[in-house]
């Protein structure tokens, strides 16, 4: 049985927010400015106006109210949550105390070591309810959701002893920040089946800040923590959650499959360091749609390994999806293709994409000692304002783990195909740099329409080591891309098995 928490009043104001102040503004706007910073600030609008709809309708058409649990009664007041799960408890059972400043850490572990009983017995759940929840690492179960409710907000600590070193990945042979361990996820999660991390837009606030200012004065001893990690994984879910100021990357799937992240929203300071915003690592079969980023980093880095640790490894990311996704990154890529990448990164499809003052839509990085491959990606409709590139290869990244790569291990970078897109205050359309001796191969450019901003650079195209094709693209493009009359770049019309993937539900 579902039900509605929004009066009517709050509806009414949802829908002027949503669909009538936009164009509103727009016809004002571009009345009295320049179109340019217009259409910039339109999509802010128009982005701030799908959170603020989430937000308010806390994603209904997913929600049950829970029942035959005594959580209404027990925590003393009344909410919605998904109860998918035959067995269900509320933080608050274990004795959590949501001030903002007594420490949850030990009620999580707790809680979820209760709830692991009923891996077997049709999965359970753990409901974070309204409050401020202090809480260092934690680790999940199989069959599993946590669920936060719309006014709950886990707070990460900033105490280093509540996250546990653990080994560096085996594929990066160290860690990202300094050699040896690092430390553990605020959640965290390993060689789990059927894992859910959701709820009524709900938040996660990592308090970057304090790690942030360690990491600038190179006093990090450790890598930093990630705000939500998922290893050697089935069927993961993370949706409808609010990730603020990670003190790293922010959702990190790894050596997983099945994977789902939908209608994410994630915001860091754009001068936070390493602040990605999802980071799909030697997995196969991805799903990220209907999210929205803003980033220090890449709002999203597709990755594969590092050096001689990602090639011995040898797991490639594989048959990724991204729809709908908008990203604000002044200083780094929507879309970043590597430069961990050792184990291959093969057949991505990204389309419908908004991309907002931004340093490139799609960013491929690499360079000699990487080894691996990138192949097979397909990119189409984006729409662009105010870009310092619009399409970037970089073979020549550097960053190594140590001395022990082999500068010989060259990375294949072959039938990469861009179409549809569309820009406007670019200072510069393209930078596309392969190896001497290793040519960047099968690019493909079709139907792009640039718009220079007021001060592009002089050359347009900067092309090295590279082979490919384009049709109806302005600028005209560098003769490395010649123009190949009327042909459209391919994108695959097959159906993935991660399409046919929904996500979890409660039958009302």
């Amino acid at each position: 049985m579902a039900s509605s928490r929004n009066p009517p009043i709050t509806q009414i104001s949802v829908m002027f927010i949503c669909f009538v102040l936009p164009p509103l503004l727009g016809n004002v706007c571009f009345l009295l400015f320049f179109p340019s910073l217009c259409s910039w600030a339109l999509h802010i609008i128009e982005t701030v106006a799908v959170i603020v709809l989430l937000g308010l309708v806390g994603f209904r058409g997913a929600n049950c109210v829970p029942t035959s649990n005594g959580l209404e009664r027990d925590s003393g007041f009344s909410y919605e949550a998904i109860n998918c799960r035959k067995h269900s408890a509320s933080l608050t059972d274990f004795g959590g105390v949501g001030d903002g400043k007594t420490s949850n850490t030990i009620v999580f572990r707790k809680a979820i070591e209760h709830l692991s009983q009923f891996k077997s017995d049709d999965g359970s759940q753990l409901i974070v309810p309204p409050g401020k929840w202090l809480t260092g690492s934690f680790n999940l179960t199989s069959n599993f959701t946590l669920f936060l409710h719309k006014d709950a907000i886990i707070l990460a600590s900033q105490d280093e002893e509540e996250y546990p070193l653990i080994p560096p990945l085996p594929s990066y042979g160290r860690g990202r920040d300094a050699a040896g361990p690092r430390y553990a996820a605020l959640i965290y999660g390993t060689n789990l089946t059927d894992v859910v991390i959701t709820g009524n837009n709900g938040t996660i606030d990592g308090q970057g800040a304090y790690w942030w200012d360690k990491f600038h004065k190179n006093e990090t001893n450790y890598t930093r923590p990630y705000l939500i990690e998922i290893m050697y994984s089935n069927q993961v879910q993370i949706s409808n959650l609010t990730l603020f100021n990670s003190p790293n990357w922010n959702v990190h799937p790894v050596y997983s499959s099945n994977v789902l992240v939908l209608r994410i929203t994630i915001l860091a300071p754009i001068d936070s360091p390493n602040t990605d915003g999802i980071n799909p690592d030697s997995c196969t079969n991805v799903r990220i749609e209907d999210s929205y980023v803003v980033s220090g980093d890449d709002c999203i880095a597709v990755k594969s390994g590092w050096d001689q640790y990602g090639i011995a490894f040898g797991m490639p990311t594989k048959h990724v999806i991204i729809r709908r996704f908008t990203c604000i990154s002044p200083d780094s890529a929507v879309i970043a293709l590597g430069s961990e990448m050792s184990g291959g990164i093969e057949d991505v499809r990204v389309e419908d994409v908004i991309a907002i003052n931004s340093e490139a839509a799609v960013r491929i990085k690499t360079a000699p000692g990487r080894g691996g491959y990138v192949k097979d990606i397909f990119a189409r409709r984006f729409k662009m304002d105010t870009m310092k590139y619009v399409f970037w290869m970089t073979g020549a990244y550097g960053s190594h783990p140590d001395e022990g790569y082999d500068p010989n291990a060259l990375p294949v970078i072959k039938d990469i195909s861009y179409s549809d897109m569309v820009a406007q205050n670019v200072t510069m359309s393209a930078n596309l740099a392969g190896i001497e001796n290793d040519t960047f191969t099968g690019i493909c450019i079709s139907n792009v329409s640039i718009e220079l901003s007021p001060k592009p650079k002089k050359v347009q195209w900067n092309c090295t080591d590279i082979a490919g094709i384009t049709s109806v693209v302005n600028p005209p493009p560098c003769s490395l891309l010649p123009d190949n009359g009327s042909s459209s770049c391919p994108f695959p019309t097959d159906k993935l098995p991660i399409d046919d993937i929904q996500f979890q539900t409660c039958p009302c």
